[in-house]
């Protein structure tokens, strides 16, 4: 492809965490055609890993550029991925779907979606692409359609593209109503090596997974159920 098809062609910000679910998401919309942007924060996150990982999986699904934003979330707390918390291990799926777990970041994708919404003013982008999953997911409130489509009316009504050019910038959500192994199974199916993923909350210093977490639980079951071979490097093997 030449370089004035390729400045033709619309383009996505994906929110990449470098996991299972905004890897699939950036996989679907390079189907889709779209020029790749990929945007992950170092936000005071218990570990650097999904940062490694994120830029992984840019340079395998051949993103135009990987943008990391700083941010310190750290500095207010109130989660164990970003305080002084323990990560809840062996957790039964009941208890990660019956209330909102320690591992929630206060309002994370609002303030995740609102940088990338700016970017996307930046650059003239069409989608602001997001991973998240109301099937399969640890009880978080800001994976829900219903929040995504008041973030969606917020994004309309807040910025310049949407007032005065009268352009939405959509918000999309591909998976939201996907189980964990259709996920992964979409992903396959478009070649997607998920051994470049990280999803686990408390690994190794060399970033081995500890196969307890929530994260893990599901990522583990999401590959068991897909019928998919799991790729990843975990500290011990899981019973």
């Amino acid at each position: 492809m030449n370089t004035s098809e390729t400045l033709n062609k619309a383009i996505a910000i994906i929110l990449s965490s470098g996991g299972i679910d905004s890897t699939t998401a950036m996989a679907m919309a390079k189907q889709d055609g779209y020029r790749l942007f990929s945007l992950s924060f170092d936000y005071g996150q218990r570990h650097r890993h999904e940062l490694a990982a994120a830029q992984r999986v840019a340079t395998h699904l051949g993103a135009e550029r990987h943008q990391i934003v700083n941010l310190d979330l750290a500095g207010i707390g109130g989660s164990a991925l970003t305080d002084n918390l323990e990560v809840p291990k062996d957790r039964e799926l009941r208890q990660m779907t019956e209330e909102i777990p320690i591992t929630y970041v206060p309002a994370r994708n609002t303030i995740f979606l609102s940088i990338a919404l700016a970017w996307a003013e930046v650059l003239g982008a069409d989608r602001i692409v997001i991973g998240v999953n109301a099937v399969d997911y640890s009880g978080y409130p800001d994976c829900r359609p219903e929040y995504i489509a008041a973030f969606q009316a917020l994004a309309d009504l807040a910025t310049k593209t949407g007032v005065q050019d009268r352009r939405s910038i959509r918000i999309h959500t591909p998976l939201i109503h996907m189980t964990k192994a259709q996920i992964i199974q979409t992903g396959a199916a478009l070649g997607v090596d998920y051994g470049l993923t990280h999803s686990c909350y408390d690994p190794s210093e060399e970033g081995l997974a500890c196969g307890r977490c929530d994260s893990c639980q599901l990522r583990r079951k999401g590959f068991e159920e897909a019928g998919v071979s799991d790729p990843t490097r975990y500290r011990r093997v899981p019973s």
